[in-house]
Order: structure tokens, then C-alpha cells, then sequence
């Protein structure tokens, strides 16, 4: 199905009909379809460490703590219209966590830090527009990790962006006080 088929507008309902034939998003009530897209093994690590390095800061945090998932979570961002994405790594609060049910497989919120990992098929109006779907979603922290550069870049709403390199380390503070990453970890 492609999008000229599908109506200008759509719902969180009847985006979730949909088969799952394609990488889809819902973006301001408008599906975005790309082909399913090809992960490398820079990628693949990256998220891999990711999830577990913020896993790991988790396990420290007193009770009940937040949650981190990997492996493109669909997260449901906005309603009316609404807005779904698949996040490569997103730590959500316990508050949130707490909210889910069984009702739906996708995350109902907004995550407190959300992480994107750049692919060769990534375009940068597509990484722009998730960004801004982001900030203005209320997510505090989004990074953007480039492993062709090694670099990974920090967005803050109402902040300039912020671009740390492999002899830097990476601070979530205040979102995720503690969280400390030495960018080099991430794409060793």
C-alpha cells in the first residue's frame, strides 16, 4: 500500500491496521513509508551499547526507576493528530512505564531521552523533522548518533545543538542525573 492510497490524514487506529510490510511512522497524522531499511553492523553496535550503557545507569537508580528499550520502540508521541515513531534506543520515566497496558504494543508517552543512530539510507530532512517532532513532543533529550564519524550530537528544546566526539564525554544531566558516557565506549 502506498501512500497515495491512504487517506491526506489518519488516525492512530487506523494506523495501526496497517500491515507491517514497510517502515512506517505516523507523523502528524500523515503515514511516512520508506522501504524497510537495511541496518549495518556500526549501527547495530552503537544501538547495542547504548542500551546497554543507559541499562546499566537503570540498574543503579533507586526504585521504581525508568525503562530503556532498543530496537526501534514504537513510542506514540502526540495525539490529535497523532504522531508514532520507532526509536532506536528511548529511556522512558517510571511514570510513564507505569501508564502502559496491554492495550496497545506501542508506548503510550513521551520518552525522557530519545537516541537516533544514523544509517547510510537516513536523509537529513527526515532526521530534522524527528528531531523538531521531538523537542516540540516535550522530549527533553534527543541524541543523534553519526558511527561513519563517531560523533553524536545532543538536542535540547530552547538550546543550541551540541556536537561531543570520541575524546569527550557525554553528560544527560539534568534529565538523567549520573548518566555519564564516554563517547568512545559507543562505538568501541
Amino acid at each position: 500500500m502506498s501512500t497515495a492510497e491512504l487517506p491526506k490524514l489518519i488516525t492512530l487506529k487506523e494506523f495501526l491496521a496497517l500491515p507491517d510490510d514497510m517502515d512506517r511512522e505516523l507523523i502528524r497524522g500523515e503515514v511516512r513509508e520508506r522501504p524497510m531499511t537495511k541496518r549495518n553492523r556500526f549501527h547495530a553496535s552503537s544501538e547495542a551499547t547504548l542500551a546497554r550503557l543507559i541499562g546499566n545507569w537503570v540498574a543503579e537508580q533507586p526504585a521504581p526507576p525508568g525503562k530503556v528499550y532498543s530496537g526501534e520502540v514504537g513510542c506514540i508521541l502526540q495525539r490529535d493528530p497523532d504522531s508514532t515513531v520507532g526509536i532506536d534506543v528511548a529511556y522512558f520515566s517510571a511514570q510513564t512505564v507505569a501508564r502502559q497496558s496491554n492495550a496497545t504494543t506501542m508506548i503510550d508517552g513521551v520518552p525522557v531521552l530519545a537516541v537516533e543512530v544514523l544509517s547510510p539510507s537516513d536523509k537529513l530532512e527526515e532526521i530534522a523533522e524527528k528531531i523538531s517532532l521531538y523537542l516540540q513532543s516535550d522530549v527533553k533529550l534527543v541524541w543523534i548518533v553519526d558511527p561513519h564519524f563517531k560523533t553524536l550530537t545532543i538536542h535540547r528544546k530552547g538550546a543550541e545543538p551540541e556536537l561531543v566526539n570520541i575524546n569527550q564525554q557525554l553528560r544527560a544531566e539534568p534529565y538523567l542525573p549520573g548518566l555519564v558516557i564516554q563517547v568512545s565506549d559507543i562505538f568501541s
